[in-house]
């Protein structure tokens, strides 16, 4: 026993000490050295039976409690990274090691009065929680009867976000902070469709159905089409598009599906006679369905993009190829594209329709190559897939629609894309485009003049001519992949000058900015911040940078606000952070390894927020978790495994430097940044005053043993929010569903999901008037949540 307790305490200060000269030597705090050498002289003290031992140990938890408090206060999570292996440490030093004097007997007595009291002392800290905001949202109802955009019905979401305003908001509203405990399940449904061999690592069920009618429509990641029954979850029928496994895709999934309600020639323009036919001759995807072989009038229909680039129009009653759209039901999105690598194009978010005019856009790869497929945005006609009009930031004067027969007509090469949801206002004629960045992301030295313009913003088309009505740019020389993630949400606001149309457009840095979405211009006050300006040689960075008024942008990163589920584990992410570059939100990319923070996951992500349009106030999900990206010389790439997906090493084949990107995790695999990681908030949109701020999640589902330590988890996906207050979410990497009460961020209810909950939810009144909740569980690849192919519903009780 002596000398096993005598090795432990040796190793560990032997470690400490060693750890503690190399984060000295980098600037760090010398406390380790200072820890570990004691440690060593202690364990010297037990192995010779010295009573000693205890007396010294006792004074060093003394230290270690005013040394750790001093650096984080009273925060119970960076406390425990600190001290918990030690207070452990000194319960086994109470333990009998064979002391020589028998007279010192009771000595253990001081060693006991000190790990109890600092480790009670400690524990109080749980009852604290310093990041939270507490407070209201305001209940008034400030617009009585808001627009939500074009719907059928309020029973209805006819749309990814309900309509094409994106608000993510029902009318609905049998379900009440007072009665959100009673909730049921309904019924639940399993897609079939499951992560195959081949897949990317990037294999997500992201989807939300849309509810037309008393039918469901939903997709899956290898792009079936599936119709459900409304009121049972029953199956109606299911399209299987012919997708094959490709790992050169980054991302394998489907948000979405879109419908259109049928003809109407009085919304959007006839085109031109002189408009050449733009309908893609392209063999149509080869159905695999239970619906193989049957026909439909198609006088609506669902339209599906596809992980292999094409558009595929369905008719919503059998689930048939339209086929009178463009090839036979199907449009090869690669058309006039410059470059068409596989796996390396794909639409993973639906498109949006106003009137007979169907806009989409598409994700390119990220840091595969110099030379991609462009980030055109294209508009077609939905009764027979003629392209209408094409706006692509590497030129985006020329909106006439190419000829596709025409090889010498190519769009810009790598141009920045826009791969999350569009809005559109069909009252100013304008869809909203959030904009993405110029592969590669890292490099800025290939970016034209129009494509520095254009990326990382929020850009308004016409409706009819795709020509740019307005731009406002929230990264300028993107050098971060800080993509604009999200579906521009659009509400009007009650403000002291009037009423304004509004969009408001959360972003990965963690600004949300509230803009005229008439103009452009800024509702809420945005302001230019100087930012650091060192970069590699060939490349600059822009000497500041915007921010908003209305921000949920994190705290700088510090050496101290380093974590570890030990303090070794903590002291090698104190040297990993002093061995990379920081200096601040937008540290340029180095070849010594910069730190990105917020990373590249961002604070918002693809589920973006939802808004009540009468109170006019938002939910959302801002997270905080530090990532790092470093330039590696082409020369010394050597054997290293390239292109397994966004994280890892990219190549950036045609550059002088590839790119490794990746969490900035401790060597056991945990966040080097102390928690909270995930919260949920909420914010006034009229003042830009956030109400509450509240820690979200557990690490029930992300450990070997299933312990729900509320620390606050990081997660993606989206909220919504209900007519009765109530505001539901999955989203967090344990696999729960839960409802908050929108007024003060409280949660409300929860129940398990069997996958991880990484899709938005909706709701609906089903044919019998009874309010629904419908949530997607299927997982996420890149956060390694649970994979599943489930669709679940929960109601109230019948009466």
């Amino acid at each position: 026993m002596r000398i096993l307790l005598s090795l432990l305490f040796a190793v560990i200060g032997a470690v400490l000490a060693v750890g503690g000269v190399r984060l000295a030597m980098l600037g760090g705090s010398p406390y380790f050295i200072v820890f570990g050498v004691v440690m060593v002289v202690t364990a010297i003290l037990i192995l010779n039976r010295s009573i000693a031992a205890r007396w010294l140990y006792a004074l060093l938890l003394i230290g270690l409690a005013v040394w750790s408090w001093s650096e984080v206060g009273y925060d119970w999570w960076p406390l425990a990274s600190r001290m918990g292996m030690f207070l452990i440490l000194g319960l086994l030093l109470l333990l009998p090691y064979g002391v020589r004097e028998p007279r010192f007997e009771r000595a253990w007595l001081p060693l006991f009065l000190v790990t109890a009291v600092i480790g009670l002392g400690t524990l109080g800290a749980l009852t604290q929680d310093k990041y939270a905001i507490t407070g209201d949202l305001p209940t008034e109802i400030a617009n009585a009867d808001p627009d939500m955009g074009p719907v059928a019905g309020d029973e209805d979401w006819i749309a990814y976000g309900r309509t094409q305003y994106g608000q993510r908001f029902s009318p609905i509203d049998q379900i009440t902070p007072e009665n959100v405990t009673r909730l049921e399940a309904a019924w639940s449904y399993q897609t079939g469709d499951l992560k195959q061999p081949g897949d990317s690592g990037e294999f997500t069920y992201q989807a939300t159905p849309i509810k037309i009618g008393n039918t469901l429509y939903l997709c899956t990641p290898h792009n079936w089409a599936i119709a459900l029954d409304a009121d049972s979850g029953a199956e109606k029928w299911v399209y299987k598009a012919n997708i094959q496994p490709d790992a050169n895709r980054q991302h394998q999934t489907c948000r979405g599906v879109s419908y259109w309600p049928g003809d109407d020639s009085r919304a959007v323009a006839e085109t031109p006679a002189a408009i050449p036919d733009a309908r893609v001759q392209h063999p149509a995807r080869p159905a695999l369905s239970n619906v193989t072989g049957t026909t439909g009038s198609c006088e609506t229909r669902i339209f599906m993009p596809t992980s292999d680039a094409h558009l595929l129009a369905l008719d919503p009653e059998t689930g048939a190829l339209c086929q009178d759209f463009a090839d036979n039901g199907a449009l090869n999105l690669m058309h006039n594209m410059p470059y068409k690598q596989d796996g390396y194009y794909y639409s993973t978010s639906p498109p949006v329709i106003v009137g007979n005019t169907l806009v989409i856009a598409g994700a390119v790869n990220d840091n595969y190559n110099v030379d991609e497929p462009s980030g055109v945005v294209r508009a077609y006609d939905t009764r027979d897939g003629r392209l209408l009009w094409n706006w692509d930031s590497g030129n985006p004067t020329e909106t006439a629609p190419f000829d596709v027969n025409d090889p010498d007509q190519v769009y810009a090469t790598s141009s920045p894309n826009s791969w999350a949801p569009l809005s559109a206002d069909p009252t100013l004629g304008m869809v909203y485009l959030p904009m993405g960045n110029r592969t590669p992301d890292q490099l800025g030295m290939y970016r034209s003049e129009a494509e520095e313009t254009y990326a990382t913003s929020v850009t308004a088309l016409d409706l009819e001519t795709g020509q740019v009505r307005w731009v406002h740019q929230f990264v300028h020389h993107d050098l971060w992949d800080m993509d604009t993630p999200a579906q521009p949400t659009l509400i009007d606001l009650d403000l002291p000058q009037g009423r304004v149309p509004a969009l408001v457009q959360p972003t990965k840095q963690g600004d949300v900015y509230v803009l005229n979405r008439e103009t452009g211009e800024a509702i809420l006050p945005v302001s230019e911040v100087s930012v650091s300006t060192d970069t590699i040689p060939e490349d600059f960075a822009s000497p500041t940078q915007p921010v908003s008024a209305l921000s949920f942008n994190p705290e700088p990163l510090t050496e101290e606000r380093m974590w570890g589920a030990t303090a070794i584990d903590q002291m090698m992410c104190r040297i990993a952070f002093r061995q990379l570059r920081y200096d601040g939100r937008y540290t340029p990319p180095s070849l010594q390894g910069s730190i990105v923070y917020p990373g590249n996951f961002g604070v918002f992500n693809w589920g973006g927020i939802a808004v009540d349009p009468r109170r006019q106030v938002m939910f959302g999900m801002p997270l905080q978790l530090a990532f790092t990206s470093k330039l590696i010389p082409q020369e010394e790439l050597g054997d290293v495994e390239t292109n397994v997906g966004e994280q890892g090493v990219n190549s950036n084949e045609g550059a002088p430097y590839a790119v490794e990107m990746g969490p900035f995790l401790s060597p056991l695999g945990i966040p080097c940044q102390a928690p909270p990681w995930g919260f949920v908030a909420g914010a006034d949109l009229r003042t830009g005053k956030i109400a509450w701020k509240h820690k979200n999640g557990t690490t029930r589902d992300m450990t070997p043993v299933p312990l729900p330590l509320p620390l606050g988890m990081p997660g993606i996906g989206g909220p919504i929010i209900t007519g009765g207050g109530v505001a539901f979410m999955a989203a967090a990497t344990d696999d729960v569903l839960r409802a908050y009460d929108l007024t003060s961020g409280e949660e409300l209810w929860q129940t398990d999901l069997p996958a991880g909950g990484q899709a938005t939810p909706m709701t609906y009144l089903d044919s019998q008037g009874r309010q629904m909740i419908v949530q997607v569980a299927g997982g996420h690849g890149s956060i390694g949540t649970k994979q599943g192919d489930y669709v679940q519903a929960w109601r109230l009780p019948a009466e």
